[in-house]
């Protein structure tokens, strides 16, 4: 029997290690690699082409919809699950937009996450109820009386949202610079266009914007300066 290969990024060890466990038990699925931040599940997912990742979306150095953004650009025959204890407005807005093909609640069950893992591997979709009627009234909201598509401006750029997660972290420019491996004048470069984008003028602001926009939890421990 071919097996389904899954990726697990989570955080939290303790949290991947149930979902292991929780998955071992179906002869169906793998699990073929962990990763425990939102770069390492680029990078491994590039790396083991893995069929299926369960995607946590609080993950540090690179949120997990930033990650997603990413794996469907670099692999696009992956699908990605979002599996989190979130479903604020605008995660649900951005897991649509990025192409994720699937959003569970951490409240599910195994056998339901079993499931789901076989069906967005299927090439379906498959959104917890509650997810789901967001993502019908966000689509009704998104037309306009004409039948038009609205679409939104101002768009960060992948580079532009890693940097905006690591500033809202907390970290100063010389740690964000040998975060992302470029140098410090980029990432003062990358900090001015992103004010000057959101009409933002300091990281007290940057930071409040990443929390509204689910780009990192307001429960992270911040130090703004």
């Amino acid at each position: 029997m071919k097996r389904i290969t899954v990726l697990l990024a989570e955080d939290h060890q303790i949290v991947r290690e149930g979902f292991r466990s929780l998955l071992k038990h179906e002869r169906d699925i793998e699990v073929v690699g962990e990763a425990e931040t939102g770069r390492q599940a680029v990078q491994l997912t590039r790396k083991l082409q893995p069929e299926v990742v369960v995607m946590d979306i609080a993950m540090p150095l690179l949120n997990g919809l930033e990650a997603t953004r990413q794996i469907r650009k670099a692999v696009p025959d992956t699908k990605v699950l979002i599996l989190s204890a979130h479903s604020d407005d605008a995660y649900v807005e951005q897991v649509a937009e990025l192409g994720a093909v699937g959003f569970l609640l951490k409240q599910t069950s195994s056998q339901n996450l079993a499931t789901a893992i076989r069906e967005v591997q299927k090439g379906n979709t498959i959104f917890s109820p509650s997810i789901s009627k967001r993502l019908n009234d966000r689509d009704r909201k998104s037309v306009d009386c004409k039948g038009n598509l609205n679409k939104k401006n101002n768009r960060l750029s992948s580079r532009e949202m890693e940097v905006l997660q690591l500033i809202a972290e907390g970290k100063p420019n010389k740690q964000v610079a040998a975060e992302l491996g470029v140098s410090f004048k980029t990432v003062d470069k990358h900090r001015q266009h992103l004010m000057a984008k959101l009409n933002i003028h300091d990281v007290a602001g940057l930071t409040r914007y990443a929390i509204a926009q689910g780009i990192i939890e307001s429960s992270v421990q911040l130090t703004i300066t």
